[in-house]
């Protein structure tokens, strides 16, 4: 008898157990979060100043929900990134199933929001409520991302409680292998947005 597993009860352990997955220890594996950014105008930062005070009003009436970190802080980064323009279509809730190999087993979830490009997928983002740590949604990022039919070209992905940000990049040629980004957070004094957005941009252009 086939047993489904969610997605959001897998941690990082049953990934590498299941399917192979690996952390890579190649500096170069990521680099794309750090090298040749794009700038951020003017009026972005205006506009990415405006989001940040919005989660920070929010954030004083808990409890904040994932659909209010999707609206309030993920809309407005996906549209200044321009994801929401030609080339790129944007999915919600997209469904994912993935059989584990040897095992009469099926992983299953929700992408939250998907980025595809001629259907093939470009950026899996994941969010979940403002009290939940990152480490909760890695491991649901990563199992969508090993779902995604792309096989050649490198996909990446986007954890977000709405305060914290992480940046993931997978390839699954061969063994599949993941890096993750330094994490973001808006409880600086810094508008750490604006680096979100570079990186997204960045992403925007690699996979154009």
């Amino acid at each position: 008898m086939v047993q489904v597993v969610q997605a959001q009860n897998i941690g990082i352990a049953y990934l590498e157990e299941r399917f192979s997955l690996k952390i890579s220890e190649n500096e170069r594996f990521f680099h794309e979060w750090l090298e040749d950014l794009p700038e951020v105008t003017t009026l972005q930062k205006q506009d990415l100043d405006r989001v940040k005070s919005n989660f920070l009003s929010l954030v004083k009436r808990p409890p904040i929900l994932e659909n209010a970190v999707k609206m309030v802080i993920l809309s407005p980064l996906l549209d200044l990134a321009g994801f929401y323009r030609e080339p790129f279509a944007i999915a919600t809730e997209e469904s994912v199933e993935i059989a584990v190999e040897n095992a009469e087993e099926i992983v299953r979830g929700r992408i939250d929001v998907l980025v595809i490009q001629e259907q093939f997928w470009l950026l899996v983002i994941e969010s979940k409520r403002a009290s939940l740590s990152l480490l909760e949604a890695i491991p649901q990022a990563l199992v969508y991302m090993l779902g995604s039919p792309n096989t050649e070209k490198p996909l990446f992905g986007l954890v977000s409680n709405g305060e914290d940000f992480q940046f993931i990049k997978l390839i699954k040629q061969d063994q599949p292998q993941y890096a993750l980004s330094d994490k973001f957070t808006l409880s600086r004094r810094e508008n750490e947005l604006y680096i979100v957005l570079q990186i997204l941009k960045k992403i925007s252009q690699v996979l154009t």
